[in-house]
């Protein structure tokens, strides 16, 4: 897996982290499917540093945004 958008530390955090955490499961979805965060951050209306922590585990989104993301994945057919 190639990444070019994500910092080797990013990749290596979320892959140790719980993808029963929305944010995490996000960040996999993300990094596998090369979408920009600044992307992600724009259409959640956070920073970027804020879907960053997401991605590892460490911030958890408020509960429409934790919906918002599970549909997104659903939708995508995207398991883990």
């Amino acid at each position: 897996m190639d990444n070019r958008g994500y910092a080797s530390r990013i990749i290596k955090a979320n892959l140790a982290a719980s993808v029963e955490s929305p944010g995490v499961a996000l960040g996999r979805f993300c990094i596998t499917k090369e979408i920009p965060v600044s992307d992600v951050a724009e259409y959640f209306g956070v920073s970027r540093m804020t879907i960053y922590k997401g991605f590892v585990g460490e911030w958890l989104p408020r509960k429409i945004n934790s919906e918002k993301i599970w549909n997104m994945l659903k939708q995508a057919k995207f398991s883990i």
